[in-house]
């Protein structure tokens, strides 16, 4: 059930990133130039208040240089990419493992 909901979110994640990766390329067409949104300019267009709302529960609860030097460095990435580290990361959880091997077979 674990796995399933890993792979879930993998397909979610990736899901969101071919969507931003389209978006990026229609702005990279119509501007003659390559455009890469980062993550938080897309986060405030669709929920500025939520963006705010974790800046100050990261703020208050693993301090405010946590915001500055950890989160704003991933929210300034392209949100393609991180949302395609995040399809990576959660497809590698939820993989089934591989068989053993059967040493005893000749």
């Amino acid at each position: 059930m674990i796995r399933f909901l890993f792979r879930l979110l993998s397909m979610v994640a990736l899901s969101v990133s071919v969507i931003m990766a389209v978006l990026d390329a229609a702005r990279s067409v119509a501007a003659s130039a390559l455009v890469m949104t980062p993550l938080a300019a897309s986060w405030a267009s669709v929920s500025p208040e939520t963006l705010a709302r974790a800046r100050e529960a990261v703020a208050t609860s693993l301090g405010p240089l946590a915001w500055d030097i950890v989160v704003a460095n991933i929210l300034a990435l392209p949100g393609f990419v991180v949302f395609a580290a995040l399809a990576m990361l959660f497809h590698a959880i939820g993989r089934r493992p591989e068989p053993a091997p059967d040493r005893l077979a000749v």
